[in-house]
C-alpha cells in the first residue's frame, strides 16, 4: 500500500524440429493469426486514460510524481532501530528477507527494471521509540513522511543521499509496532524530506509483514511508486482478494500467478505497443498470445468498452514468477482506469464461478479460460473466445459488436 499525499530477461525457448514440420507450424500460425476483415485499431486507442488523480490503471502516469520504471533504479537500504526496540541482530539477516526482490523484479519486468540496491549495514538509532509512529494506527502521508525523515536524519553522517533514488527503510526485527510496509510519494509543493542536496522522492519503509511476504514485498511496494494501484479490496468484507484473486502481486503478494498483469506491463513500458492488439471499434481480431512469463511475443489483448473501461485477454502458464499457479489458459479481465486503488480498477472474469479450488488454490486462481470456452459480455458488446492453445500461450479472437 503507498500513503497518498494530503491524507534477466525471459526469452521465449526454441525448440529444435524437421523442416517440414517447422513450415506446417508456421502456415498454421500465420492462419491463426491472420486479421479478419476489419484491420485491428492503433493500441494507442486502448490506453486508458487515469482519472482518480493518484495510482489507477491509467496508461499515462504522471511521471512528474512517479517513478519511470525502466532502467536502473539507484537505492539506498538503510537499517534502523529504536530506544524500545534495539537491534541484536546483523543487518544482513533482514535484509536477507527482501533483497531478492531485485532479482525478481528483474525477471518480471523482462530486464527493463533493475533495483541496484545499495546496503548501508550498521544500526542507526531512531529518535522516537517505535510505538510513537503511528504504524499501529493507520498512516497518514505527513506521519509517514515523519517516520522517513527521522530515518534519514539518522542515517545522514554515513550516507550520502545524493545519488539515489530511493530509500528502503529496514527496521529491526524486535520493533513489532513497525507492523507493515507502506510506500512513501512526496507530495509536490511541501518541504518534504531533502539529505545532501538530494530531495527523497520515493520510500518504502518495510514492516514486520516482510518476514512474512519476503522478496516479493520488494516489487509491490516499489511499484507504487512506479504508478501502479493495489488490487486487493481495501474494504476487505468476506475477501480481501475478490477482484483478482492470487493473479498480480498488486494484489495477493503471496499469490500462486503473481505475475505482473500484461495491461501493467504494457503501463510501465516493460511491453511495447507492438505487443498489443487494440479493438476499440466494431469488429473482431484473430491473435496469438504468447504468455507473459515469455518476454516476446504478443502479450495482451484489448477491447475497449468506454471512457475509461476495457476488457482485456492475456496467456498464463506455471513458469517464471508464475511456476506456482494453480491453472494454465486465458485470463480475462476488466480493467477501469476511474475505479480508485483499493476499490477494485482490475476484475478477473472467472470461466468456472461454480468449481470449487483444489487444493491450496484460492477463488479466482482457476479462472482461466481454455480452449473452446468464451466470454461474453452482452450489454459491452464483447466476446472473447479461445480458439486453440499450446505449450506457449493461446489463439484468441476478440470481438466488438
Amino acid at each position: 500500500m503507498s500513503t497518498r499525499p494530503g491524507s534477466r530477461p525471459n526469452h521465449r525457448p526454441t525448440a529444435t524440429r524437421g523442416l517440414s514440420a517447422a513450415l506446417a507450424a508456421a502456415l498454421l500460425l500465420l492462419l491463426l493469426v491472420a486479421p479478419t476483415a476489419d484491420a485491428a485499431d492503433s493500441p494507442s486507442a486502448c490506453a486508458l486514460r487515469g482519472t482518480t488523480g493518484w495510482t489507477d490503471e491509467g496508461h499515462d502516469t504522471d511521471y512528474s510524481v512517479f517513478r519511470r520504471p525502466v532502467g536502473t533504479v539507484k537505492v539506498g537500504m538503510l537499517f534502523v532501530d529504536f530506544p524500545d526496540a534495539p537491534a541484536t541482530e546483523a543487518p544482513s539477516e533482514d535484509s536477507a528477507q527482501i533483497t531478492a526482490g531485485a532479482d525478481w523484479l528483474w525477471y518480471a519486468s523482462y530486464g527493463r527494471t533493475w533495483l541496484a540496491i545499495d546496503q548501508h549495514q550498521r544500526w542507526v538509532r531512531m529518535p522516537r521509540a517505535s510505538t510513537d509512529y503511528g504504524f499501529a494506527r493507520g498512516l497518514t502521508h505527513e506521519t509517514h513522511e515523519a517516520y522517513v525523515k527521522d530515518a534519514v536524519a539518522a542515517a545522514d553522517p554515513y550516507v550520502d543521499f545524493s545519488g539515489y533514488d530511493m530509500v528502503y527503510v529496514v527496521p529491526t526485527r524486535h520493533a513489532a509496532a513497525i507492523s507493515f510496509t507502506p510506500t512513501y510519494v512526496y507530495e509536490s509543493g511541501t518541504a518534504g524530506v531533502v539529505a545532501d542536496g538530494r530531495r527523497v522522492k520515493w520510500a518504502v519503509t518495510f514492516g514486520q509483514d516482510m518476514w512474512h511476504w519476503g522478496a516479493k514485498l520488494v516489487a509491490h511496494e516499489t511499484a507504487h511508486t512506479f504508478g501502479l494501484p493495489d488490487l486487493y479490496a481495501f474494504a476487505t468484507g468476506n475477501d480481501a482478494h475478490r477482484f483478482v484473486g492470487g493473479w498480480d502481486v498488486m494484489g495477493l503478494i503471496g499469490g500462486r500467478g503473481p505475475q505482473f498483469f500484461a495491461w501493467h506491463s504494457w503501463k510501465l513500458g516493460w511491453t511495447g505497443d507492438g505487443q498489443v492488439v487494440c479493438r476499440a471499434t466494431k469488429g473482431s481480431d484473430t491473435v496469438y498470445l504468447t504468455a507473459v512469463e515469455y518476454g516476446s511475443g504478443t502479450k495482451l489483448a484489448v477491447i475497449r468498452t468506454g471512457p475509461t473501461t476495457a476488457y482485456v485477454v492475456e496467456s498464463r502458464r506455471g513458469i517464471q514468477a508464475d511456476a506456482g499457479s494453480c491453472s494454465t489458459g486465458a485470463l480475462v479481465y476488466r480493467v477501469d482506469a476511474s475505479v480508485q486503488t483499493g476499490q477494485g480498477p482490475v476484475r478477473v472474469m472467472d470461466a468456472k464461478p461454480a468449481a470449487a479450488p483444489a487444493g491450496c488454490c484460492r477463488p479466482l486462481d482457476d479462472a482461466l479460460f481454455w480452449a473452446g470456452e468464451s466470454f461474453t459480455d452482452a450489454a459491452a458488446g464483447v466476446r472473447i473466445d479461445v480458439l486453440a492453445a499450446d505449450g506457449y500461450g493461446e489463439t484468441v479472437r476478440i470481438a466488438k459488436s
